[in-house]
């Protein structure tokens, strides 16, 4: 594993896929796609996933029926949750797997150019965010789509609704503690957030039951896993949307679609290239 990787995604997904994966995750997350991108179908279309992860939004842009698929990630376990996905599509023609970062120059001159990039919540984690979203932006198409989330970037303390508390300093520095524990420490924390935030529902009225199930509907995710995700996510790096305008429109890129966030959560942009 790469001496850079500090908490291990992969590993956290695979237990999405043993404990949290079916259908109805499958279908929301071809539908968070379709909605962001303003398409029905992929149908002729061309798709790169950076930082592949669970290999869940690969498979639905299978499902999708995008004409070539390539998914890649850094970290091995996601590799092989991806591969996964692969067998269960049964081991399609137009859809390549590898392992490999995009801070890679090398390896991303390799993959070509797609008429859809997608990275949710990748490039922020690779220790050098600018060059990564550089990276990404220069692997689309003339007239291509890019799909990407970014950290958003709070400077004051403040308690959100979904129980985070700002800034996001603090995080960089929590993040880079928690990955350094043992994994039994790591659960203990796990746990122990898990339990305030169930008491936090409870205190808002709200059903933690209702609340713990309704987290399908964020793209197909599972509640536990991204409990995880969040605490342990390092590197750790975030941006306004401002800063993110600024920076993809110098790379050639007009705004398409926002799906911006008050609070310390990933915000959404859809670019095209001009």
């Amino acid at each position: 594993m790469d001496n850079n990787l500090k908490f291990s995604f992969g590993k956290n997904w695979e237990n999405f896929i043993k404990n949290y994966l079916n259908n109805e995750r499958i279908d929301e997350a071809k539908k968070a796609l379709t909605n962001f991108l303003g398409i029905n179908s992929f149908n002729g279309k061309t798709f790169l996933d950076i930082g592949c992860g669970s290999g869940l939004h690969s498979f639905a842009a299978y499902k999708l029926k995008a004409k070539k698929i390539v998914s890649f990630d850094i970290d091995p376990f996601s590799v092989e949750c991806t591969k996964y996905f692969f067998k269960i599509a049964g081991e399609p023609k137009n859809w390549k797997i590898y392992q490999g970062s995009i801070l890679d120059k090398k390896f991303i001159q390799k993959l070509g150019k797609f008429d859809i990039v997608y990275s949710w919540g990748v490039l922020h984690h690779t220790g050098d965010m600018w060059n990564a979203i550089k990276n990404a932006a220069s692997l689309v198409k003339k007239n291509g789509l890019f799909y990407i989330a970014i950290y958003n970037k709070v400077d004051a303390w403040g308690i959100w609704s979904d129980g985070r508390f700002g800034p996001s300093s603090f995080w960089q520095k929590e993040k880079k503690f928690y990955s350094k524990l043992p994994t039994f420490l790591q659960n203990l924390i796990d746990y122990s957030v898990m339990a305030g935030l169930i008491f936090l529902y409870c205190l808002t009225l709200k059903n933690p039951v209702k609340k713990i199930k309704e987290h399908k509907k964020y793209r197909g995710m599972a509640w536990r896993t991204d409990i995880k995700d969040w605490l342990g996510g390092y590197p750790y790096e975030y941006a306004s949307p401002d800063e993110i305008f600024k920076f993809c429109k110098n790379l050639g890129f007009t705004l398409q679609n926002l799906k911006t966030n008050f609070n310390l959560m990933n915000n959404e942009y859809l670019f095209k290239k001009l």
